[in-house]
């Protein structure tokens, strides 16, 4: 395997955790997160060096695209108590070695990317 693919593999799983801890893990969301896989192998075809990048871009890629879906803004914030639920980002904004899910509210780091605690069973 070679390095593109062990990055591509390393974010497609630490989204997954994400989804899966927020109880969003499901058919719809899934297949969000193959089409960002899909779209960025490509992406990093064409620019190899960018391995560190891609797992915050997946990550944006799967919360752009669930805005769209029934899901909604995704992850919400666990850290605040405001009225308004709101979402966390990922941090920096462009990726990197070391990507963040962060509140844009408060500027409290919430997670590494992948390590989100699970949602409370409802």
């Amino acid at each position: 395997m070679d390095i593109p693919e062990s990055a591509l593999n390393a974010a497609r799983a630490d989204v997954l955790r994400d989804l899966q801890a927020t109880r969003v893990a499901e058919a719809g969301a899934i297949n969000v997160l193959e089409d960002a896989v899909a779209t960025r192998r490509w992406w990093l075809e064409q620019w190899p060096a960018g391995a560190a990048y891609i797992g915050g871009l997946i990550a944006q890629d799967v919360q752009d695209a669930l805005l769209e879906t029934p899901v909604g803004r995704w992850p919400l914030c666990p850290e605040c108590d405001e009225a308004e639920p709101h979402a966390v980002y990922i941090h920096p904004e462009l990726g990197g070695p070391d990507p963040v899910w962060q509140c844009e509210e408060s500027g409290a780091t919430v997670a590494p990317l992948g390590q989100l605690r699970p949602d409370p069973p409802v």
